[in-house]
């Protein structure tokens, strides 16, 4: 039923497991915004959730030992690039280049996403996935990503469920920024199609190793 090749494996989202420090430089996200505006069950947020960014060593070794052999995880956008654009927030990408480190200590192949709808609220209030300027952001993003880890990833993703996310996001509002217009979903849509196009290219552009 499988191929030999057939890569088994867990998955994640930055927002889902990492959780924040007041030091640690990270930006506001839309997911941040909609929990703030009492839209998530029982007023839940993700500031601590599991708390990765601080138990990360300790969590891949319990995966090495349970097996887990490859490990599709996220990047925060607003995490890198607080602002969205521009400047990069140099202890996010420390912490990334520790965390693939510790993955292959303990024999984990690691799968990036580079979006797993984490989108920065700076941009979002330029508009978010509405304005079209919004695909040149998200390549940016990526090129910026790629240059940091060039030879260190072997499998890349650029938009995790782009239909689930313009669905739920722009229609029926049950995911951030929680909007409910058919449109902006099919506009959405199309600019997310979009970033993903920009981003494979700018990978295909840069020095970075690996499959997209």
């Amino acid at each position: 039923m499988f191929r030999q090749d057939f890569a088994w494996g867990v998955a994640s989202s930055a927002y889902q497991i990492e959780g924040r420090d007041k030091e640690d430089g990270c930006g506001k996200n839309i997911w941040d915004t909609f929990t703030e505006e009492s839209r998530v069950y029982e007023n839940q947020n993700a500031y601590v959730s599991c708390d990765e960014i601080h138990r990360y060593k300790e969590d891949f070794a319990l995966m090495r030992l349970l097996g887990i052999r490859a490990y599709r995880f996220s990047l925060s956008w607003a995490r890198i690039l607080p602002e969205g654009t521009g400047r990069v927030n140099e202890k996010a990408i420390a912490l990334y280049r520790d965390m693939i480190l510790e993955m292959k200590k303990n024999g984990i192949t690691p799968y990036i996403t580079l979006y797993h709808w984490e989108f920065p609220q700076a941009l979002q209030e330029k508009g978010g996935w509405l304005n079209r300027d919004c695909a040149e952001w998200f390549a940016e993003y990526a090129g910026k990503i790629f240059g940091a880890f060039p030879t260190e990833i072997p499998y890349w993703g650029t938009i995790l469920e782009p239909q689930i996310h313009a669905y739920h996001g722009y229609w029926d509002g049950k995911h951030a920024p929680g909007m409910h217009d058919f449109s902006s979903a099919l506009l959405a849509t199309h600019n997310l199609l979009r970033g993903h196009g920009l981003a494979v290219r700018a990978f295909r552009a840069s020095e970075a190793e690996g499959e997209i």
